[in-house]
């Protein structure tokens, strides 16, 4: 263990941030070496006379950094930090990179991104360009100061589910639902507050959550969705400050929860004041959506939807709808964090969902899924997996003796991409699932997809055997 004592008198912000950055400072400098033991929070917090929970979140920020590595029980370590040559970007540690590369190898069919089908929609986008910058010359070429009532209007309109619509007024604008919900954990929380994830879900926004200085954690789920009592036992223990939930076609897990299970979930919400995402932007692919979060407890959620999975995911367009009064303020930080709504894509956007046209491309997008959904299904016949027909991907179970991580890897030798479960593990956990998720919306032809789905059959039933890890 070093006898590391630092000093807080330079820097400015927090103590904690200040402390993080003291520590990549003197790793950078070799104060630190590789290795090197840091002292155990308790000790560390009283030589240099701040809170424990100083130190602890200031060794959290540095993980989150790739900087150091804690275990309970073994301590906080000094991480390797490799030279990079010149030229040579840096390799981004895994709480930031997931598990795919920064670009998809070339060559390799990709089963492991659920873009909205293309099924012709280019025309429709071109000629609502076309129309856009003859009308609007001067607002292609300027900056967006607020959104127009026509933006809210179409986000009030995609949002819609069954009985309950969204006030326009409540509607921002947004560059896809990623950066909607992102603008919504940095509004409503601050750096150190806990964001509640399931143990699988889209993780990305886990790890931008990290990254803002956000601390995660996660709650159980099951074949129905979230867990209401592990919910409650996670808001008692942990105190999150939000909640990030997928209550329709769950990604991975395609899990629909009940409408009795989205009631408990609300009631614990409120019980104990935790705020609420609600991702809706699979769900939307449902004809008959189940009543949503937003409609159970206006005053908590956030409901997200885009068109990246419906219509065009290159357009970049979604849209939040906001609790009461909190408009103007997720407008705002999702304009600080991203830059703001190009008008090109905002106007896009809304003419798209209010001329129809968007609808029109989403029941597309729908019929051609059912399709691929069946070859899947056949494909797979005999397999324990699971799917819907208005999903873009499945959910197998691998059999004896598969591992998620080594099946990925024999599909990648195959030229075949897909995700293994880790992909969809926002924090570190011993559960093991033995699962992937297979999607099939980005294959040109069915007949691609079709060669693909026969690659991955073979190597189910071929077992491990049949993949050689050497060299």
């Amino acid at each position: 263990m070093t006898n590391w004592l630092p000093t807080l008198d330079d820097g400015a912000g927090p103590l904690y941030v200040r402390l993080a950055d003291r520590i990549e400072n003197d790793i950078d400098t070799g104060v630190l070496p590789t290795g090197a033991k840091l002292p155990p929070q308790r000790n560390l917090a009283f030589d240099i006379g701040v809170t424990v929970g100083t130190v602890g979140r200031a060794y959290a920020l540095a993980r989150e950094r790739g900087l150091v590595s804690g275990e309970v029980g073994r301590g906080t370590y000094v991480l390797d930090r490799e030279d990079v040559a010149p030229g040579k970007p840096p390799t981004l540690p895994p709480l930031l990179a997931g598990t795919r590369g920064l670009s998809p190898p070339p060559g390799k069919l990709r089963l492991d991104s659920t873009a909205a089908l293309e099924v012709g929609q280019s025309q429709a986008i071109e000629d609502l360009t076309r129309q856009i910058v003859r009308q609007h010359p001067e607002a292609i070429v300027n900056y967006v100061h607020a959104p127009s009532e026509s933006w809210q209007e179409a986000g009030s309109r995609w949002l819609t589910a069954g009985d309950w619509r969204p006030s326009s007024q409540s509607i921002v604008p947004t560059l896809g639902g990623h950066a909607a919900i992102l603008a919504v954990i940095a509004a409503v929380t601050a750096p150190g507050d806990r964001v509640a994830f399931e143990r699988l879900t889209y993780s990305s926004i886990a790890r931008s959550t990290s990254l803002i200085g956000r601390r995660v954690v996660a709650m159980a789920s099951d074949g129905g969705g979230v867990d209401p009592e592990d919910f409650e036992r996670l808001c008692a223990q942990q105190h999150p400050k939000i909640a990030f939930l997928i209550p329709s076609l769950q990604n991975p897990t395609l899990a629909i929860m009940s409408e009795e299970r989205r009631r408990a979930i609300v009631d614990v919400a409120r019980k104990h004041n935790v705020w609420l995402i609600e991702d809706a932007i699979y769900g939307a692919m449902l004809e008959s959506q189940p009543v949503t979060l937003a409609a159970l407890a206006p005053e908590r959620t956030f409901h997200v939807g885009s068109l990246s999975k419906t219509v065009a995911a290159g357009l970049r367009s979604g849209w939040v709808s906001c609790p009461p009064h909190y408009a103007a303020r997720i407008l705002t930080t999702s304009k600080m964090l991203t830059g703001g709504k190009p008008f090109l894509l905002a106007e896009l956007a809304a003419r798209l969902v209010l001329s129809g046209e968007a609808d029109a491309i989403r029941d597309k997008v729908r019929n051609e899924l059912q399709t691929r959904e069946a070859m899947a299904r056949k494909a797979f016949d005999g397999c324990e997996f699971t799917s819907h027909p208005r999903a873009p991907f499945l959910w197998m179970k691998l059999p004896e003796p598969w591992l998620s991580g080594t099946f990925k890897n024999a599909a990648l030798n195959e030229n075949v991409l897909i995700d293994d479960e880790d992909e969809y593990k926002p924090v570190r956990t011993g559960d093991v699932h033995h699962r992937v998720r297979i999607a099939f919306s980005v294959p040109k032809s069915r007949g691609e997809l079709d060669a693909g789905f026969t690659t991955l059959r073979n190597l189910l039933e071929g077992g491990s055997a049949g993949y050689d890890s050497y060299g």
